[in-house]
């Protein structure tokens, strides 16, 4: 039995750490029922894994995007920042479980107070950009001025030019839904296919522009809705598709950490657009690894996907 067909015998899972390995072991661990002394272990294994990526700035954010959501039921970010109240690390993960927990609940607790440890971690880890996009997501929760957003945005580009979550913010924030306008986003859009590298970790962000506004005519209903693949036949999504389809199948051609979900992404636009059969491929790439957006779009995601890899070509 080939090694694909053992991992589709597994059945299709909802990996927040993808194929980061050594990240679903801590992910699981924070996740698993409290005994005395665990905390201060915990905190070292998320201080530990987050120290080895160094420079990786795309490892290092993936790997705070996951821990961070991970620890949001649980008091571990305040206790690790109160165990190291110098940590940069320390600052930058209780700002982003601020984050999170502001996202799940609408609204930030206490912004300033978030916000404030970001500006602290930047001052203590120049390099790092980690510490800017916490903040770019705390100014797009609370929709700050878009002044304000591009002066964060400036300084985290000029640190890490292509990170992922950081386009996917400001992509969501210039949005119709919540800051900006359909022509500013595509704006936005033309500018960043313009110049990225189609092995950079933020090559998706076209697609999941497609994707986005895909959702957004189903949403309207009636009429538009029913003619929503419509949309996948214009020359912008035809070339977003066939720009993708020509590059992130082969092997090793995504090499970021995120690289899973976009294939999902692919995977999920492309059944979208009526073309499914043309991602031959796609489906040894992701094996089993199931990212609940986009496919939650249309009911629960691991049924959709299922649904898909039963039909994708081989």
């Amino acid at each position: 039995m080939s090694i694909f067909r053992k991992l589709r015998a597994s059945g299709p899972r909802l990996l927040p750490e993808l194929d980061d390995v050594k990240l679903g072991r801590v992910r699981r661990q924070l996740n698993s029922p409290g005994i005395p002394g665990q905390g201060s272990i915990q905190i070292d294994q998320v201080d530990r894994l987050l120290q080895e990526t160094g420079a990786d700035w795309d490892r290092r954010t993936h790997r705070l995007a996951v821990l961070a959501e991970a620890a949001a039921p649980t008091g571990l970010a305040r206790s690790w920042r109160a165990r190291r109240p110098q940590s940069g690390e320390a600052m930058v993960f209780e700002a982003w479980v601020e984050l999170f927990r502001g996202r799940h609940d609408g609204r930030l607790e206490d912004a300033r107070s978030a916000a404030d440890l970001c500006h602290r971690a930047a001052d203590l880890l120049p390099a790092d950009p980690t510490p800017w996009v916490v903040l770019l997501g705390i100014l797009r929760l609370v929709r700050a001025d878009s002044r304000n957003v591009f002066a964060v945005w400036n300084e985290l580009t000029k640190r890490d030019p292509w990170n992922r979550e950081a386009h996917l913010q400001l992509l969501r924030y210039l949005s119709p839904e919540e800051c900006g306008s359909r022509s500013g986003q595509l704006e936005f859009v033309d500018a960043v296919r313009s110049g990225v590298p189609s092995n950079a970790p933020a090559a998706g962000v076209e697609l999941t522009a497609l994707v986005d506004e895909h959702a957004r005519t189903l949403a309207r209903g009636g009429v538009e809705a029913l003619l929503a693949r419509r949309q996948w036949g214009n020359h912008r999504a035809t070339r977003a598709l066939d720009a993708a389809l020509a590059d992130w199948p082969r092997p090793g051609h995504l090499g970021y950490a995120a690289a899973a979900a976009d294939l999902n992404l692919l995977a999920y636009a492309l059944v979208q657009a009526g073309r499914a059969r043309e991602g031959a491929g796609l489906a040894e790439l992701i094996g089993d690894t199931v990212t609940p957006w986009p496919w939650s779009l249309d009911g629960d995601p691991l049924r959709q996907f299922g649904y898909w890899q039963a039909k994708a070509p081989v």
